[in-house]
């Protein structure tokens, strides 16, 4: 049989039924060893040598197996149980695509430690640990938009991708229309019960053939919700430049067409935020995360399987050997 804690009792309570059955043990063995015979003899000298039948070496067994059979009955009040138990999880999972400005302007100092592209990849991947059960895509753009990685619930694999990610993997521009219609052709397959775009840029359409509000109302008729940040200070930023004698910081204009940011958000139903520094862009994909929740249910199994059983039996099988030996070579004549 298995090894059983306290735990795995439905009446532990009835353990304590152990310290009877120790009480009359003990009295058995005090009783045994003063009990005086009623057949009184001056001597034993002549029998003292005389060998020891079967009868008298196991005297103790039926008095023996009247205690297993205690024993065992208190193991079987007690209720020896086994228990399993399950849990049985579903999922409502949200599918999500992060469409990430990459173009120069993201070099812009205004985000510390480094520039606004590298607290961007930082900050994304902290909303990624924020997520168990969401498939995550990545799309970049910059003149032209391309999917950097598609719809994944493996997160490390997503987050060493967009590690990769930097300025100058395409032709410098602006692509707001065109990110968003990459971003939309990721999502409309998805069977998922919220698909959103989180659209980070920190400029101005100034780049390729669809227009920002009509790609958004592309993605509005598709039920895809778009959350656009616009990042970057306000007024001028610290800027990188090269030049012939190595690179020396200027200041640049931040220009940011947060109405037509706020439009493509109210289209589709989302929200437009302004991120001005590290810390507001962390709050910003906090204040995201705690908008799309995904639905988890746990449903509890517990299976109770009783093993008194065979306790018990064996007890009855105890009690009748005991009660058979005591009428039979065991049996005591007055």
């Amino acid at each position: 049989m298995n090894q059983l804690s306290v735990s795995d009792f439905a009446t532990p309570w009835a353990l304590a039924g152990f310290v009877l059955v120790l009480l009359l043990i003990a009295y058995y063995i005090k009783r045994s060893r003063y009990q005086i015979s009623d057949f009184r003899y001056p001597s034993l000298s002549l029998v003292k040598d005389l060998p020891q039948t079967a009868v008298q070496r196991f005297r103790h067994l039926p008095a023996t197996l009247r205690w297993v059979a205690l024993a065992l009955l208190v193991v079987a009040l007690a209720r020896p149980q086994r228990t399993s138990s399950e849990e049985k999880i579903f999922t409502e999972g949200i599918d999500i695509v992060l469409t990430l400005d990459i173009s120069t302007s993201m070099a812009a100092m205004d985000f510390q430690p480094d520039n606004r592209l590298e607290a961007a990849k930082k900050v994304a991947a902290d909303f990624m640990d924020n997520r168990t059960s969401d498939r995550i895509g990545l799309v970049v753009f910059a003149a032209h938009s391309f999917t950097q990685c598609p719809l994944t619930l493996d997160y490390r694999v997503l987050k060493d991708l967009m590690s990769k990610v930097r300025m100058g993997m395409v032709e410098d521009g602006t692509a707001i229309g065109m990110a968003i219609a990459n971003s939309v052709n990721r999502l409309r397959d998805s069977t998922a019960k919220s698909r959103v775009m989180i659209l980070l840029t920190d400029g101005q359409n100034n780049r390729g053939e669809l227009d920002p509000i009509t790609a958004a109302q592309t993605a509005a008729a598709l039920g895809i919700k778009i959350y656009a940040v616009g990042v970057g200070t306000r007024g001028m930023a610290p800027y990188p430049q090269q030049t012939p004698f190595g690179i020396r910081t200027v200041q640049i204009p931040v220009n940011i067409d947060e109405d037509m940011l706020r439009e493509i958000a109210r289209i589709t139903h989302g929200r437009y935020f302004r991120a001005t520094d590290t810390e507001e862009l962390q709050q910003i994909y906090d204040e995201i995360n705690r908008l799309e929740t995904s639905k988890i249910e746990v449903t509890h199994y517990r299976r109770v399987a009783e093993l008194f059983y065979p306790y018990l039996a064996l007890a009855i099988v105890c009690l009748a050997v005991e009660a058979m030996l005591v009428r039979t070579r065991f049996r005591k004549i007055p």
